[in-house]
């Protein structure tokens, strides 16, 4: 079973995610492994072809990702993106669902498969996202 003391501390970590309030990303599960959320599809994030932007399906798939892997760390401890790849199936017209799962929590390297779905349930893109597991937070200064 899920704690739900995790589940608290992790949405209140998401939601001072800046980009999660720029694409409205709504978190509409976790579990240990696992996380789906919901981005609304908005004009201002279309392409050149009138459908959800390439890049930003990356993001949504990228963000996710990492609050999969949080699910299994905690959301204190740093990670950073070390690679991704998507593959597009369709276009996005609506909006859009990401499912993520964590393949592995290693020593180092945490590699996540991510779904994307459209509201009608068709699969619009399928992504694997490695997340490095950091010893300290990068310095900002």
């Amino acid at each position: 079973m899920f704690d739900t003391n995790l589940g608290i501390r992790l949405l209140d970590r998401v939601k001072s995610i800046p980009i999660v309030d720029t694409l409205k990303i709504r978190i509409d599960d976790f579990s240990e492994g696992f996380c789906k959320a919901t981005v609304p599809h908005q004009r201002c994030y279309d392409g050149i072809f009138k459908s959800f932007h390439g890049g930003l399906l990356m993001t949504v798939a990228d963000s996710i990702a990492c609050f999969a892997i949080m699910t299994r760390t905690g959301p204190d401890e740093p990670l950073t993106t070390t690679d991704m790849n998507i593959r597009f199936l369709a276009p996005c017209l609506t909006d859009v669902t990401a499912v993520a799962r964590v393949i592995k929590i290693g020593r180092t390297l945490c590699p996540v498969a991510v779904d994307l779905f459209d509201a009608n349930g068709a699969q619009v893109a399928v992504a694997q996202v490695t997340y490095m597991r950091l010893d300290k937070p990068p310095d900002r200064s």
